[in-house]
Protein backbone atom coordinates (compact mmCIF):
# COMPACT_ATOMS: atom_id res chain seq x y z
CA UNK A 1 0.00 0.00 0.00
CA UNK A 2 1.24 3.46 -0.62
CA UNK A 3 1.94 6.26 1.48
CA UNK A 4 -1.01 8.05 -0.35
CA UNK A 5 -3.11 4.98 -0.23
CA UNK A 6 -2.39 4.79 3.69
CA UNK A 7 -3.43 8.41 4.17
CA UNK A 8 -7.03 8.17 2.91
CA UNK A 9 -7.77 4.33 3.98
CA UNK A 10 -11.12 3.98 5.95
CA UNK A 11 -11.04 3.43 9.67
CA UNK A 12 -14.18 2.85 12.17
CA UNK A 13 -15.13 4.51 15.25
CA UNK A 14 -17.68 3.95 17.82
CA UNK A 15 -20.45 6.97 17.70
CA UNK A 16 -21.59 7.05 21.47
CA UNK A 17 -21.15 4.78 24.77
CA UNK A 18 -21.40 1.55 25.18
CA UNK A 19 -21.63 -1.35 27.78
CA UNK A 20 -21.96 -4.74 28.09
CA UNK A 21 -21.66 -7.06 31.43
CA UNK A 22 -20.67 -11.02 31.87
CA UNK A 23 -20.60 -13.20 34.68
CA UNK A 24 -17.90 -15.70 35.17
CA UNK A 25 -17.77 -18.14 38.45
CA UNK A 26 -19.17 -15.32 40.19
CA UNK A 27 -17.28 -12.66 38.93
CA UNK A 28 -18.90 -10.19 37.69
CA UNK A 29 -17.41 -7.83 34.54
CA UNK A 30 -18.83 -4.86 32.87
CA UNK A 31 -16.85 -3.15 29.69
CA UNK A 32 -18.17 0.21 29.38
CA UNK A 33 -16.78 1.98 25.78
CA UNK A 34 -16.55 5.08 25.12
CA UNK A 35 -15.45 7.43 22.04
CA UNK A 36 -12.34 9.79 22.80
CA UNK A 37 -10.32 12.08 20.47
CA UNK A 38 -7.10 12.50 23.22
CA UNK A 39 -5.67 11.26 25.85
CA UNK A 40 -7.12 13.23 28.04
CA UNK A 41 -10.65 12.76 26.72
CA UNK A 42 -9.77 9.56 27.22
CA UNK A 43 -8.40 9.86 31.08
CA UNK A 44 -11.28 11.75 32.21
CA UNK A 45 -13.38 8.70 31.13
CA UNK A 46 -11.20 6.32 32.72
CA UNK A 47 -11.38 8.59 35.98
CA UNK A 48 -15.38 8.94 35.44
CA UNK A 49 -15.45 5.14 35.38
CA UNK A 50 -13.28 4.20 38.34
CA UNK A 51 -15.39 6.87 40.42
CA UNK A 52 -18.85 5.24 39.59
CA UNK A 53 -16.99 1.71 40.22
CA UNK A 54 -15.09 2.90 43.38
CA UNK A 55 -15.72 -0.55 45.55
CA UNK A 56 -15.08 -2.75 42.57
CA UNK A 57 -11.25 -4.93 42.98
CA UNK A 58 -10.19 -4.01 39.41
CA UNK A 59 -11.16 -1.26 36.28
CA UNK A 60 -8.53 -2.41 33.57
CA UNK A 61 -8.18 -0.09 30.96
CA UNK A 62 -6.81 0.23 27.37
CA UNK A 63 -7.04 3.10 24.44
CA UNK A 64 -6.32 3.73 21.08
CA UNK A 65 -5.65 7.33 19.80
CA UNK A 66 -5.41 9.10 16.40
CA UNK A 67 -6.13 7.57 12.39
CA UNK A 68 -3.43 5.70 12.39
CA UNK A 69 -3.46 4.23 16.42
CA UNK A 70 -0.83 6.88 17.30
CA UNK A 71 -1.33 6.34 20.72
CA UNK A 72 -1.92 3.03 22.05
CA UNK A 73 -2.18 2.46 26.35
CA UNK A 74 -3.42 -0.48 28.50
CA UNK A 75 -3.09 -1.42 31.79
CA UNK A 76 -3.96 -4.47 33.99
CA UNK A 77 -5.10 -2.26 36.90
CA UNK A 78 -4.10 -5.23 39.80
CA UNK A 79 -4.52 -8.19 37.57
CA UNK A 80 -1.91 -10.87 36.63
CA UNK A 81 0.59 -8.76 33.97
CA UNK A 82 -0.96 -9.62 30.28
CA UNK A 83 -4.23 -10.92 31.47
CA UNK A 84 -6.74 -7.63 31.28
CA UNK A 85 -5.51 -4.46 29.79
CA UNK A 86 -3.83 -6.35 26.69
CA UNK A 87 -6.42 -8.73 25.98
CA UNK A 88 -8.96 -5.20 26.01
CA UNK A 89 -6.74 -3.68 23.26
CA UNK A 90 -6.65 -6.47 21.36
CA UNK A 91 -10.38 -6.50 21.25
CA UNK A 92 -10.33 -2.48 19.77
CA UNK A 93 -7.78 -3.54 17.65
CA UNK A 94 -9.28 -6.35 16.52
CA UNK A 95 -12.79 -4.36 15.88
CA UNK A 96 -10.63 -2.34 13.74
CA UNK A 97 -11.45 1.06 16.40
CA UNK A 98 -9.54 4.14 17.12
CA UNK A 99 -10.17 6.91 18.42
CA UNK A 100 -11.89 4.78 21.66
CA UNK A 101 -11.48 3.68 25.09
CA UNK A 102 -12.55 1.11 27.18
CA UNK A 103 -12.57 0.08 30.95
CA UNK A 104 -13.85 -3.43 32.19
CA UNK A 105 -15.20 -3.53 35.80
CA UNK A 106 -14.37 -6.37 37.86
CA UNK A 107 -16.54 -7.20 41.47
CA UNK A 108 -14.60 -10.41 42.29
CA UNK A 109 -17.05 -13.28 43.24
CA UNK A 110 -14.64 -15.08 45.44
CA UNK A 111 -13.34 -17.57 42.70
CA UNK A 112 -10.04 -17.59 40.98
CA UNK A 113 -10.13 -18.12 37.02
CA UNK A 114 -6.61 -18.31 36.40
CA UNK A 115 -4.98 -16.72 33.35
CA UNK A 116 -6.62 -18.23 30.55
CA UNK A 117 -10.32 -17.99 32.46
CA UNK A 118 -9.34 -14.01 32.94
CA UNK A 119 -8.02 -13.26 29.53
CA UNK A 120 -11.16 -15.06 28.28
CA UNK A 121 -13.51 -13.00 30.77
CA UNK A 122 -11.77 -10.02 29.65
CA UNK A 123 -12.35 -10.23 26.51
CA UNK A 124 -15.88 -11.66 26.18
CA UNK A 125 -17.21 -8.54 28.15
CA UNK A 126 -15.34 -5.69 25.93
CA UNK A 127 -16.62 -7.59 23.58
CA UNK A 128 -19.73 -7.28 24.37
CA UNK A 129 -19.33 -3.55 25.31
CA UNK A 130 -18.66 -2.83 21.61
CA UNK A 131 -21.58 -5.02 20.04
CA UNK A 132 -23.98 -2.42 22.28
CA UNK A 133 -22.94 0.44 20.52
CA UNK A 134 -22.87 1.61 17.09
CA UNK A 135 -19.82 1.75 14.59
CA UNK A 136 -19.50 4.10 11.82
CA UNK A 137 -17.06 4.20 9.44
CA UNK A 138 -15.10 6.98 8.27
CA UNK A 139 -14.03 7.49 5.22
CA UNK A 140 -11.68 10.07 3.12
CA UNK A 141 -14.32 12.00 0.42
CA UNK A 142 -14.33 15.24 -1.64
CA UNK A 143 -16.87 18.06 -0.82
CA UNK A 144 -18.88 18.46 -3.98
CA UNK A 145 -20.98 21.81 -5.06
CA UNK A 146 -23.78 21.69 -7.47
CA UNK A 147 -25.68 24.34 -9.36
CA UNK A 148 -28.17 22.91 -11.70
CA UNK A 149 -31.01 24.51 -13.54
CA UNK A 150 -34.02 24.06 -11.47
CA UNK A 151 -35.38 21.57 -14.87
CA UNK A 152 -32.17 19.63 -14.17
CA UNK A 153 -32.61 19.04 -10.60
CA UNK A 154 -34.94 15.86 -10.67
CA UNK A 155 -32.19 14.08 -13.15
CA UNK A 156 -29.42 14.93 -10.31
CA UNK A 157 -31.58 13.18 -7.88
CA UNK A 158 -31.94 10.38 -9.60
CA UNK A 159 -28.33 10.27 -10.53
CA UNK A 160 -27.01 10.35 -6.86
CA UNK A 161 -29.79 8.55 -5.23
CA UNK A 162 -29.21 5.03 -7.67
CA UNK A 163 -25.63 5.73 -6.40
CA UNK A 164 -26.71 6.22 -2.59
CA UNK A 165 -25.05 9.36 -2.35
CA UNK A 166 -26.92 12.08 0.59
CA UNK A 167 -27.38 15.68 -0.23
CA UNK A 168 -26.46 17.14 2.69
CA UNK A 169 -28.36 20.80 1.70
CA UNK A 170 -29.87 22.49 -1.31
CA UNK A 171 -30.73 26.01 -1.36
CA UNK A 172 -33.24 27.07 -4.13
CA UNK A 173 -32.50 30.56 -5.78
CA UNK A 174 -32.00 31.82 -8.98
CA UNK A 175 -30.61 28.45 -9.74
CA UNK A 176 -30.94 25.16 -7.13
CA UNK A 177 -27.21 24.01 -5.53
CA UNK A 178 -26.25 21.47 -3.76
CA UNK A 179 -23.70 20.29 -1.17
CA UNK A 180 -22.44 16.65 -1.47
CA UNK A 181 -19.62 14.67 -0.17
CA UNK A 182 -18.73 10.84 -1.86
CA UNK A 183 -15.74 8.89 -1.97
CA UNK A 184 -12.36 10.60 -2.85
CA UNK A 185 -11.70 7.89 -5.80
CA UNK A 186 -15.10 8.50 -6.93
CA UNK A 187 -14.70 12.38 -7.73
CA UNK A 188 -13.84 12.53 -11.48
CA UNK A 189 -16.90 9.90 -12.23
CA UNK A 190 -19.34 11.38 -10.28
CA UNK A 191 -18.65 14.97 -11.67
CA UNK A 192 -18.57 13.09 -15.68
CA UNK A 193 -21.86 11.62 -14.75
CA UNK A 194 -23.45 14.91 -13.66
CA UNK A 195 -22.47 16.65 -16.69
CA UNK A 196 -23.73 14.20 -18.89
CA UNK A 197 -26.82 13.84 -17.22
CA UNK A 198 -27.56 17.70 -17.69
CA UNK A 199 -26.21 17.93 -20.71
CA UNK A 200 -23.08 20.23 -19.10
CA UNK A 201 -25.40 22.62 -17.86
CA UNK A 202 -24.83 21.80 -14.32
CA UNK A 203 -21.36 23.25 -12.73
CA UNK A 204 -19.81 20.82 -9.93
CA UNK A 205 -16.99 22.29 -8.59
CA UNK A 206 -15.53 20.98 -5.52
CA UNK A 207 -14.95 22.52 -2.24
CA UNK A 208 -12.73 20.42 -0.10
CA UNK A 209 -11.73 17.02 1.25
CA UNK A 210 -11.68 15.12 4.23
CA UNK A 211 -12.82 12.48 6.09
CA UNK A 212 -16.83 12.03 6.91
CA UNK A 213 -19.03 9.53 8.45
CA UNK A 214 -19.93 6.94 5.60
CA UNK A 215 -21.98 4.64 7.50
CA UNK A 216 -23.38 2.70 10.22
CA UNK A 217 -22.47 -0.70 11.18
CA UNK A 218 -25.29 -2.15 12.81
CA UNK A 219 -24.40 -4.96 15.92
CA UNK A 220 -26.24 -7.36 17.45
Amino acid sequence: MSKVQEDIRPYFEISERGTGEIIEKKSRFIATVAPVWSEEEALQFIEEIKKRFWDARHNCTAYIIGRKCELVRYSDDGEPQGTAGKPILEVLYGAGLTNVAAVVTRYFGGTLLGTGGLVRAYTQAVQEGIRNTPIIQMRYGSALNIQAEYADVGKIQYLLGQRKISILQSQYEEKVTMDIMIPFEDTDTIRKAVTEATAAKAVVEVTGEGFYKDFTLTNG
